[in-house]
């Protein structure tokens, strides 16, 4: 099967080809970074009307570096959910009016549940059953995965997600947007001793996950300074600790509370290295496997979206010709 994937949930457009023998054929993306930046964050109207004018285009830029045509095509995986409504509706539209032209099934897609899989498309695959952490702008989650569509939310955010959390931050110190990169980069020249910030939540049982207060603290911490370049970098530089060890201290936890000795992290903010090296090191403490995907399958992309439709489309699921997307989709409602 060759299945044409589609990624709009936000910011991003991604398209790819997967085949399910051959594994990954071509994926490109389209990042609108440079057209929110003035704004200092998305631009919902702005975001539709980019992926209205990049999705066709890229699609048949994809087919070509694939180097097959349209009519290969056996199916399209489309992002239906969570994300921003307009965007979402240019790629399930756009993915759902190709199907029907080319009278092939289309599939929605969860997009967390893309990244979730977005390990899968490595060599090394994490076998069933395993944790998940996934980290992005707009989740936080802790989710204990049985098999594919066998989903159990052990925790998450109960206010800004991690991502969210770097952006605000970034944006208090003046880094400008995308925050959360930039945010890492100043984090390199602080002094990791100067400050100690709170690690929310893990004086508490429980997985779920609060960054408000950690935001608060260190809007606290900053008017507390001159605002100097150092200063800036010594408190970003705590404030990435701090969230990298919260998010190990829970990791760890839910390792043990579940038994498991597998643990996937994907999602944009997966990236930061700060957090990879502390969860590398404390699942080499408890024995556990650790999984990323490539950085570039870190953030939003197509590959992701085509490899979970894939296996979808395989076990006989296709949507019907109503298109419908939802803005707000818990992971644990998939079947």
């Amino acid at each position: 099967m060759y299945i044409l994937g589609i990624e709009t949930s936000c910011d991003e457009t991604g398209v790819a080809i997967y085949h399910s023998k051959k594994g990954l054929l071509s994926h490109h993306l389209h990042s609108q970074a440079s057209l929110h930046s003035e704004y200092g964050g998305v631009v919902p109207e702005l975001a539709s009307r980019d992926h209205i004018r990049k999705l066709i285009p890229l699609v048949k830029k994809t087919l070509h570096t694939a180097a097959i045509r349209s009519k290969d095509i056996t199916g399209i995986a489309y992002t239906a959910g969570p994300g921003l409504a307009g965007a979402l509706l240019v790629g399930a539209a756009t993915a759902r009016s190709l199907a029907w032209t080319w009278k092939i099934p289309a599939v929605a897609v969860h997009h967390m549940e893309g990244h979730l899989l977005a390990p899968m498309l490595e060599s090394e695959q994490p076998a069933f059953p395993f944790l998940a952490l996934l980290i992005s702008g707009g989740h936080t989650l802790l989710v204990q995965v049985s098999a594919i569509g066998q989903y159990q939310q052990l925790g998450e955010s109960l206010d800004d997600a991690a991502g969210e959390a770097f952006d605000k931050t970034a944006k208090m110190l003046e880094l400008g947007y995308p925050g959360g990169p930039r945010l890492a980069d100043l984090a390199l020249q602080g002094n990791a001793k100067r400050f100690h910030f709170p690690r929310p939540m893990t004086d508490r049982p429980g997985l779920d996950f609060s960054f408000s207060g950690l935001k608060t603290y260190t809007m606290n911490t900053l008017a507390a300074t001159s605002k100097s370049a150092q200063d800036k970098a010594d408190i970003a530089c705590a404030f990435q600790l701090a969230v990298a060890e919260t998010l190990t201290l829970k990791c760890r936890r839910a390792i043990r509370q579940t038994g498991l000795k597998r643990l996937v992290i994907a999602g944009g903010v997966s990236a930061n290295l700060q957090i990879r090296e502390s969860l590398t090191r404390m699942c080499h403490r408890e024995n556990t496997e650790l999984f990323f995907p490539r950085l570039e399958f870190c953030t939003d992309n197509g590959a992701m979206i085509a490899y979970a439709g894939c296996q979808r489309l395989l076990a006989g699921q296709q949507e019907t010709l109503e298109i419908t997307i939802k803005a707000r989709w818990p992971i644990d409602s998939l079947q």
